[in-house]
């Protein structure tokens, strides 16, 4: 028996609006940065390199990101990302490096028991050093991202492998996580990483503790032992924000250890910022390390800003290297 047409025309008036309901209720977007500079660099008594440079102030990436609403306040999420040289176009910040090294996860988030994730996941120490430092997440200025990440004291990159996340809601502007990365293989060079992580924010206070034990990089590389505390504060006066971190390394491969503080500003001026941002590194035996940044971010757009930035970067006993980029940095 067929249904009469007004009756056909109903039913799929209905799938239709089914179909749309369906659709809304999940969402994928492509997402990115990209950052290009030309300028100077130079190492603690290295010679000076005049070059473009991709990512000075922000690694440059793209990435997708989604979500599926399953009901009961519960959603599946996943991420996709990966960092790429807008130099030459190569993807990864060196050969060798995988695709979505900057992340790749999927999991499970509820609004009222917080999130999981399980793949490739940024770590709460380079979250935390990037938050509370007036450079950001710069691997070219920003003295904090340069002291735990580039000089030799952590180890296990800025993301985890084989790992899964763990993040709670925010409770009374408390924050909570905890993250493993595990072993994959019975390799005497496999081991496992673990950290744990507290932050608060309200009103013109953030705050961040961050414990990491770290003892492997990628799936099964051999690296030091290293376990890092860092603590880190951020004050906004509406005139200036203020920034403060305190954080020890301790290499237990190597049986020595690092003092890293930090102290910086910005300053919003015009259609932009001054930001600056003074860190020091002490090692318990070798030579200290002061870093100084200080730059204009000049707003174009929500989406687009001009930068210049200068660098001291003094390693006692060796030289002092000088620095500066002027570029643009993107964001979609």
């Amino acid at each position: 028996m067929s249904l009469p047409r007004s009756s056909r025309l109903a039913v799929a008036a209905a799938l239709a609006f089914a179909g749309v309901s369906a659709h809304a209720q999940s969402s994928v977007s492509l997402y990115g940065l990209v950052d290009m500079s030309v300028g100077r660099t130079q190492a603690p008594g290295g010679k000076a390199v005049n070059a473009a440079d991709s990512g000075k102030l922000t690694t440059s990436y793209w990435g997708m990101g989604g979500k599926e609403d399953l009901g009961g306040g519960v959603s599946a999420v996943f991420k996709l990302e990966s960092f790429v040289r807008v130099t030459t176009g190569a993807t990864g910040r060196f050969d060798g490096d995988p695709m979505f090294s900057r992340s790749a996860s999927v999991g499970l988030s509820s609004n009222s028991l917080g999130t999981v994730t399980f793949g490739r996941n940024t770590t709460a120490l380079f979250v935390s050093t990037l938050m509370f430092n007036a450079l950001g997440d710069s691997f070219g200025y920003s003295p904090s991202i340069r002291h735990y990440f580039t000089s030799g004291t952590t180890t296990g990159d800025t993301g985890w492998s084989d790992s899964v996340v763990y993040a709670s809601p925010s409770i009374g502007g408390f924050r909570f996580g905890a993250s493993a990365a595990f072993k994959t293989t019975d390799a005497a060079t496999d081991g496992r990483n673990v950290g744990v992580n507290l932050g608060y924010s309200a009103g013109p206070l953030s705050a961040a503790l961050v414990y990491q034990d770290v003892k492997k990089d990628g799936a099964s590389s051999a690296i030091d032992n290293t376990r890092t505390v860092q603590a880190g504060a951020a004050y906004d006066l509406g005139v200036a924000k203020l920034y403060a971190q305190l954080g020890t390394v301790d290499n237990k491969s190597k049986d020595t250890g690092y003092d890293i503080i930090g102290f910086g500003a910005r300053v919003p001026v015009g259609k932009g910022a001054v930001v600056a941002q003074l860190g020091r590194l002490s090692p318990d035996a070798g030579a200290d390390r002061t870093t100084f940044s200080t730059g204009y971010l000049h707003n174009l757009s929500k989406r687009t800003e001009l930068y210049g930035v200068l660098m001291s970067d003094k390693l006692d006993g060796v030289g002092t290297g000088k620095n500066f980029s002027v570029g643009i940095r993107h964001r979609f």
